[in-house]
């Protein structure tokens, strides 16, 4: 294979690891309640939906290793346990909703069959392509992404460019960034790109026919094209939203997943006529099929390192994974969703800021650093999942109103980025004076 086709090959099996469930079905929502407001909901989502995300595929090319990796510098025990934390949220929430999804927008409208049969024939076939995974890169990266992106774009396309009535007032409260940013959290990008980036690594690794160098530069290439393609689907999908909010009547008292769901199938009627709810069903199957792949792929590939190589570990977590998969798949995406979020908002900022200390030079990011850091994330990120449940309790309101963007749940990044800059001062200054005395 020519160098340029196995970037692209790459770099569309990257995008569609990353493009399931929740990329496609929140989008459209923000734009449709953000209205004239879209700009700004956008650049919240593509912070933690892209950027983060993209910065994660960049550690890895540096790192190429596993997740272990990502967390080593603070100690083993804490990698260790952070791995089994990302991989069982993983396989318990992202990859069963997108069987949830796959349903709900592709299967029941059509078929009318139940969650069981639809989520038993979809972690069926997952399994097959995970159990053969020499493959999974090639398959995904030539075949089912260019689907993928050839209907969507249309769907885009063909949206943003019919004439449409003036846009309605914004629904959202407080400040688009936020929610942007918020909302970005559901896609799980971030926690997929640790997962996902191992995937291709151990894919790459598999056909053994480049050099460190040379995986590093393909990785890092292929995850800022992956990228670029999450942003114009992303942004595209928003500024849709945000053009049918006056022309698309929903009922904003039903559950989020209906609502969601409703919204994008009007969306693809009104651009691609009839046909558009069968495109739309194709589009989500595909979308949602290769990220439950890659999440199960990781997920088996981390246990069978974790087994000293163990192909039967590798063989009994894919089954696990796929029957939990079934499992969860019988909630609707909705339930899934509310499941999540105190778990986002708990290990969310842990793998974001894990993620930047891994990107930035290694001079800054000594283990010192890794570990003070990752304690205050800890610690912040704690106090918004808690608030979650008990949003009355006097001591959390009390250190959410006194942190700043601690009311808009985001009190862990003023503390991590003080306490960042503070452990690389005072670790320069220990280097200097150990150089002066030797």
């Amino acid at each position: 294979m020519s160098k340029n086709k196995e970037l692209f090959v790459t770099a569309f099996a990257l995008f569609s690891m990353f493009f399931g469930a929740g990329n496609l079905l929140l989008p459209p929502l923000l734009g449709y309640q953000a209205t004239d407001q879209w700009f700004w909901v956008t650049l919240g989502f593509m912070i933690t939906a892209v950027i983060i995300p993209i910065f994660g595929i960049l550690a890895h090319a540096r790192l190429q290793g596993t997740m272990y990796d990502f967390g080593k510098k603070v100690s083993p025990i804490f990698s260790t346990v952070f791995c089994i934390i990302i991989y069982i949220i993983s396989v318990a929430i992202p990859s069963p909703r997108t069987a949830a999804a796959t349903h709900e927008i592709s299967i029941f409208p059509n078929f009318g069959t139940s969650a069981l049969l639809t989520s038993s024939i979809y972690f069926a076939l997952v399994l097959v392509f995970v159990l053969n995974r020499s493959k999974i890169l090639n398959f995904i990266g030539k075949f089912l992404t260019p689907l993928i992106v050839l209907i969507l774009l249309l769907i885009i396309a063909i949206g943003l460019f019919m004439p449409h009535q003036e846009v309605a007032t914004s629904m959202i409260e407080g400040s688009p960034i936020f929610t942007g940013l918020l909302e970005g959290y559901q896609t799980f990008d971030a926690i997929g790109a640790i997962v996902i980036g191992g995937v291709i690594i151990i894919s790459l690794n598999l056909k053994g026919d480049n050099s460190f160098e040379e995986k590093k530069k393909l990785i890092a290439k292929s995850g800022w094209i992956a990228g670029i393609g999450l942003f114009v689907m992303y942004a595209g999908l928003i500024l849709l939203g945000s053009y049918f909010s006056n022309e698309i009547e929903i009922d904003m008292s039903k559950g989020s997943d209906y609502i969601r769901a409703t919204l994008l199938r009007g969306i693809s009627t009104e651009t691609l006529g009839n046909i558009g709810t069968a495109f739309l069903s194709v589009l989500v199957a595909l979308a949602c099929f290769t990220t439950a792949v890659g999440i199960t792929t990781g997920t088996a590939d981390y246990f069978k390192g974790l087994f000293k190589g163990s192909q039967n570990a590798y063989i009994i977590t894919a089954n696990v994974a796929c029957i939990l998969g079934v499992g969860v798949g019988q909630l609707d995406f909705h339930d899934i969703i509310v499941i999540a979020i105190p778990i986002l908002k708990f290990i969310y900022p842990i793998a974001i800021v894990l993620i930047f200390l891994n990107v930035i030079p290694q001079k800054f990011a000594t283990p010192l650093v890794f570990r003070a850091v990752v304690l205050v994330t800890f610690l912040f990120g704690l106090v918004d999942a808690i608030n979650f449940f008990y949003p009355t309790n006097e001591i959390i309101v009390t250190i959410r109103e006194n942190v700043p963007l601690g009311t808009a749940d985001f009190g862990w990044v003023l503390p991590a980025l003080v306490v960042f800059v503070l452990t690389v001062l005072f670790s320069q200054q220990k280097n200097e004076e150990y150089k002066s005395l030797s």
